[in-house]
C-alpha cells in the first residue's frame, strides 16, 4: 500500500516545512511496526521548491489472518488460500487509515511544538494514491472529496490492460489537490474516507469507533452532504452505532453551545482546543481560567481532598483537580450523557493509568434529586450551574446539595448581571446565554446565599472572580459555604426539610435521574 503527500514552497516558506508538520525528518527513512506489518515513511524529494512524503505499508498476510480471528475479508474461518491471497497487501484501505493514525498522530491533531505557527497554515497539497478500492466508483469518490475543498482526479483501473474488453476493476487511481487545506485536515479526511470507500474494515468495529469517527470528523462531517453514507460505511453498517453517531452529530453543537456559555468562551474554542502553552503573555487571562483558579484557591483554603464537580460539563475543572495530587478523589456529575462523553474524551479516561483512574469518576445524575452517591465528600462545586435552572426548581437543588449530600464545603459561582453592561458584544437587556433562566445582581445573589446558609447550617463568604469594576463589581460572583462547626455536621434545629419538589427517598434517585436525562 502506498500514498504520497506533496507540497511546494518558496525560500521564505520552504516546502521542507512538511517535515516539521509530519514530525518526520526528510533526510531519514523511518520504519514503524504495526499490528499487521511495517509502515515506512521516506521522502523521494525534499527541496525548498518541492517536497514529497511517502507512506509505504508492507502488510504481513499471515499476521492479518491470525489477528483477524475469522472476522472480515482476509480472515475467513476456513483454511482456503483466499485467506492469504487477497487485495489487502496491495490496495489502500482501513489498514492505511490505521497506519496514518499511528505514524502521523501528532500531525493529525494539528500540533507542532518546534514551529507552532505551521499547523494552521493552508498549504498547496497534492495527495496521490495509485490503488484505492472504491465501492461506488469514481462518482462516489468525487462526491466524498469535492465538498471538502479538494480538486479530484479519479481514474478507474482496468481489470487487465491486455484485455480492455474485460472492463474496469473496482479500484481507482486517485489524485487530490488543494490550496486551502492544512496537513492535519488532509490527514483526517483520508483517515475517515479511505475505509468508507473500501466499505470494509480489517478489524471488528466496536462502540469506540463512534468516538474515533467524531474526533476525526468534528470540523467537517456534520455538514458533509454525504454524512449519512460516511457514518454508515465507516461503522461497517452497524445500525445501532450509526444511529448513535448520527444522534451525536445532530446534538453535539447544541451541547457545545451550552458548555461554551458556562465557560464564557466561543464554541469554536471548545471544538478545537488550543494548547495553553501557545498563549502569549499579552493575551488577557480568560474569565473561565480565572474562575477555575478561584475555585481551586477556595478548595485549597478548606483543605478538601474528595471533591464533587456538580454540573461538570466538559470536565475542565475535573481535569485541573486531577493535576493536583492533594485531591484523592474527584467525581464529575452531569445530567447530560453527551457532556460526560466530551469530558471523558478530554480526560482520556480510556488511556489513563490505573492509579490515576482510581481517583476519578464521571456519573450521570440530576442535581434536583437526592442521590446517595453524593454523600460523604469534603467539597462540592456548582460552577455556572444554578442559572441554568428554572427558579421554581432551585429549592430542590438546594436540598439535594446542602440538605442531603451535605459536604463540608460548597463553592458556587454564577454570573453577575450588573457586569453585563461591560460586555461590548452583549445587547442591552440580554443574558449571557439563551439557556440562562436568570442572572442575579450581587445583592440578589447574597440574599439567596445567606438564606441557604441559614436554612442548612452553613457559614458563607463572598469572593470576586475576575477584574472588579468599582461601579458594577466583578464579572463572576463566588459564594464559599462552610458547614458550621457548632452543628457537628447537623442542621440547625427547625431548619429546612426536603422541599416538595425533591424526592423524599434517595432510593428513587436513579429512576428520577433517568427521567431527567430523557427530558
Amino acid at each position: 500500500m502506498f500514498l504520497t503527500i506533496t507540497t511546494t514552497g518558496t525560500p521564505e516558506n520552504p516546502a521542507t516545512d512538511l517535515g516539521f508538520l509530519l514530525h518526520k525528518h526528510p533526510d531519514k527513512a523511518q520504519p514503524f511496526s504495526t499490528s499487521y506489518g511495517t509502515a515506512y515513511v521516506f521522502y523521494p524529494q525534499a527541496t525548498e521548491e518541492r517536497c514529497t512524503a511517502a507512506l509505504l505499508l508492507e502488510v504481513d498476510p499471515v499476521a492479518l489472518v491470525r489477528r483477524g480471528r475469522g472476522k472480515g475479508r482476509g480472515g475467513a474461518p476456513d483454511s482456503a488460500l483466499a485467506q492469504y491471497v487477497n487485495d489487502r497487501p496491495y490496495a489502500a484501505s482501513s489498514l492505511v487509515a490505521v497506519a496514518l493514525s499511528a505514524v502521523f498522530s501528532t500531525a493529525m491533531k494539528g500540533q507542532c511544538n518546534a514551529r507552532p505557527e505551521l499547523p494552521g497554515r493552508p498549504l498547496p497539497l497534492r495527495v496521490e494514491i495509485p490503488s484505492l478500492p472504491a465501492r461506488g466508483g469514481p462518482e462516489l469518490v468525487t462526491k466524498l472529496f469535492e465538498p471538502l475543498g479538494w480538486t479530484v482526479d479519479v481514474r478507474p483501473v482496468p481489470l487487465d490492460t491486455a484485455f480492455p474488453e474485460w472492463g474496469d476493476s473496482r479500484y481507482v487511481s486517485l489524485t487530490l489537490e488543494s490550496e486551502a487545506l492544512t496537513v492535519a485536515q488532509a490527514l483526517r479526511h483520508l483517515y475517515v474516507l479511505l475505509p468508507v470507500l473500501d466499505d470494509a474494515k480489517h478489524y471488528y468495529v466496536s462502540a469506540d469507533e463512534v468516538d474515533k469517527l467524531l474526533r476525526a470528523g468534528e470540523s467537517w462531517l456534520a455538514g458533509h452532504p454525504e454524512h449519512k453514507l460516511i457514518t454508515n460505511r465507516y461503522l461497517s453498517r452497524r445500525w445501532s452505532l450509526a444511529q448513535k453517531a448520527m444522534d451525536r452529530l445532530e446534538n453535539e453543537r447544541e451541547e457545545l453551545a451550552r458548555l461554551a456559555a458556562a465557560d464564557d468562551t466561543a464554541v469554536e474554542e471548545i471544538d478545537n482546543a488550543v494548547d495553553p502553552d501557545t498563549d502569549t503573555e499579552e493575551r488577557p487571562v480568560p474569565l473561565a481560567v480565572r474562575r477555575r483558579e478561584a475555585i481551586l484557591d477556595a478548595l485549597r483554603d478548606r483543605r478538601a481532598a474528595r471533591v464533587l464537580d456538580l454540573g461538570c460539563g466538559q470536565g475542565q475543572l475535573v481535569q485541573a483537580l486531577l493535576k493536583d495530587t492533594r485531591y484523592r478523589e474527584v467525581v464529575g456529575v452531569d445530567v447530560s450523557m453527551r457532556a460526560l462523553t466530551v469530558a471523558s474524551r478530554r480526560l482520556r479516561l480510556e488511556r489513563m493509568g490505573e492509579r490515576q483512574a482510581s481517583r476519578v469518576r464521571l456519573l450521570q445524575g440530576s442535581l434536583v434529586y437526592t442521590d446517595n452517591r453524593l454523600k460523604g465528600y469534603d467539597a462540592a462545586v456548582l460552577s455556572e450551574v444554578i442559572e441554568h435552572l428554572d427558579l421554581p426548581r432551585l429549592p430542590a437543588l438546594e436540598y439535594s446539595v446542602f440538605g442531603s449530600a451535605r459536604p463540608r464545603t460548597v463553592v458556587v459561582t454564577t454570573p453577575n448581571v450588573e457586569y453585563n453592561v461591560r460586555w461590548e458584544s452583549l445587547p442591552a437587556g440580554h443574558s449571557r446565554h439563551g439557556d440562562h433562566r436568570f442572572e442575579w445582581t450581587r445583592e440578589e445573589f447574597r440574599a439567596w446565599a445567606d438564606s441557604v446558609a441559614a436554612r442548612y447550617g452553613y457559614d458563607v463568604e463572598y469572593r470576586p472572580v475576575g477584574p472588579e469594576d468599582p461601579e458594577v463589581g466583578p464579572p463572576t460572583q463566588l459564594a464559599l459555604f462552610t458547614l458550621c462547626a457548632e452543628n457537628g455536621g447537623e442542621m440547625h434545629a427547625g431548619s429546612a426539610t426536603a422541599p416538595a419538589t425533591a424526592p423524599a427517598r434517595a432510593e428513587e434517585s436513579d429512576d428520577e435521574n433517568r427521567k431527567e436525562a430523557a427530558a
